[in-house]
């Protein structure tokens, strides 16, 4: 594309990051975000946690969205108490997130859940979440692989048809969808592994991590949504009205 899409890309405060004689509070992302992005034809930008009431302005500088992986989603977000193996919550984090999940939506600006994006995305459409299943990582800090399956007909499917190998590091998953969502690909074992809104803007969500991986067809598809949005002008509507 010779005018590439802008992808803004969610990141989170870490204390402690180490470089040269530092050791300070930062805003990271892991660089195979940005990389994925910009292999996929997209201008990557980097989105540090701020306040809620700006997302939309952040957004509205905006092509595309990639809400990134991290840590478990609060469970009072989705109306549950926290199981014995839910992490610590990131309140600040949520909030930021599911702020620039509302600002993409009322704009119509195509957006992508990797991981807790995902999952962090059907709780802003009212879903719930399981908050501990085993088999979905390789271990403390490695990632484990395991095949995924497109349902036909589905957005995900036009773009991944055939069943892959996916990187995938996680212990929380969907239990109900959220509203309007559909649930586009499973693993094995039966957990949803990718959601989208089968109509309207361009929504998407996996729950493996691609940005680990060497398949680039679903931030590519994004970027070219993306870019679709950008010359059509995706048009305002009114705010998420989850279940």
């Amino acid at each position: 594309m010779a005018d590439r899409p802008l992808i803004g890309v969610s990141t989170y405060l870490e204390f402690g990051a180490r470089w040269g004689v530092w050791e300070l509070e930062a805003a990271l992302l892991p660089a195979g975000y940005p990389r994925l992005v910009q292999r996929a034809g997209g201008l990557a930008v980097m989105l540090p946690p701020d306040a809620p009431e700006h997302a939309a302005a952040a957004v509205a500088r905006l092509d595309g969205l990639v809400i990134a992986g991290g840590p478990d989603v609060e469970p009072s977000r989705y109306g549950a108490a926290p199981g014995p193996r839910t992490g610590p919550p990131d309140r600040a984090r949520d909030a930021w997130e599911l702020a620039l999940i509302e600002a993409a939506w009322t704009r119509g600006v195509p957006l992508l859940g990797i991981c807790r994006g995902m999952q962090l995305l059907n709780v802003a459409l009212g879903g719930t979440l399981v908050q501990h299943l085993d088999g979905h990582a390789g271990g403390p800090g490695l990632f484990g692989s395991h095949p995924v399956r497109p349902v036909p007909g589905t957005r995900y499917a036009a773009v991944v048809p055939e069943e892959t190998s996916v990187p995938a590091y996680h212990h929380q998953a969907v239990d109900r969808l959220g509203a309007g969502l559909v649930a586009s690909a499973h693993a094995a074992d039966g957990t949803v592994e990718a959601v989208e809104l089968p109509s309207g803007p361009w929504v998407l969500g996996v729950q493996w991590h691609p940005e680990m991986g060497e398949d680039v067809r679903v931030v590519r598809a994004l970027v070219e949504a993306a870019a679709a949005s950008r010359a059509g002008g995706a048009p305002e509507r009114a705010g998420l009205t989850p279940a």
